[in-house]
């Protein structure tokens, strides 16, 4: 069953991008443990919580909103890791740090929809979000690059991904860094030979109907 936002309304920036809003949500301020939740579409599989922005609302308010909806977590909301640009699917999401201190026995998702929730080690969620959501994986290998690195602004860094169709197995998703012209800090590493980018493509649809992560609508 996949969670309908029949109110909602597409938010763009001037460039014509959907805008977004996701956290990663580390257990601890070791940032050791990230919580995931399953995709609405494919229960089997996971996802970071996250959704689009609504109108008069700042990113970091649509980021706390999706997670209490998507994951019924609560926490005191962080550093912001970089604004995460897909060309093929047109939208611009927002990522936030948030360090869990409340989690609800139910939420919103959990009851209407059955979404489910769990702690994963960043090395086990690199590997689940290359079944599905390849691109995301691009949040943890900032978040692990921004937490030892000292060099990093209170800025947000602005990150260009390009994932590649379900049926082109064997070609490698692909990613560049570039810095937003308001935003500067230090971009990110290539990932390493142990953290490239899976073969397997992100199985989004172009954003023709609303659903619980409206642009990127096969959570």
């Amino acid at each position: 069953m996949v969670k309908e936002k029949p109110n909602s309304t597409r938010i763009y920036d001037k460039d014509g991008y959907r805008r977004r809003a996701a956290c990663i949500c580390v257990r601890s301020e070791a940032e050791a443990e990230v919580l995931l939740v399953t995709s609405s579409r494919r229960p089997e599989l996971w996802i970071v919580p996250g959704g689009g922005v609504e109108p008069d609302e700042e990113s970091s308010l649509t980021a706390t909103r999706e997670v209490l909806e998507e994951a019924g977590v609560i926490g005191q909301l962080g550093r912001c890791l970089g604004i995460f640009e897909n060309s093929e699917h047109m939208h611009r999401t927002e990522v936030f740090v948030m360090v869990v201190t409340q989690e609800l026995d139910e939420w919103e998702d959990s009851k209407t929809i059955g979404r489910k929730r769990q702690w994963f080690t960043i090395e086990e969620a690199l590997t689940q979000l290359a079944l599905h959501k390849p691109t995301q994986r691009h949040y943890l290998l900032q978040l692990r690059h921004s937490k030892n690195s000292s060099s990093m602004s209170e800025n947000c860094i602005h990150v260009v991904t390009e994932d590649v169709d379900d049926e082109l197995e064997g070609e490698p998703t692909s990613a560049t860094t570039k810095i937003n012209e308001n935003r500067t800090t230090s971009p990110p590493p290539p990932p390493s030979a142990e953290e490239e980018e899976p073969t397997s493509a992100d199985t989004e649809d172009p954003p023709a109907a609303d659903t619980d992560d409206p642009s990127e609508t096969t959570s």
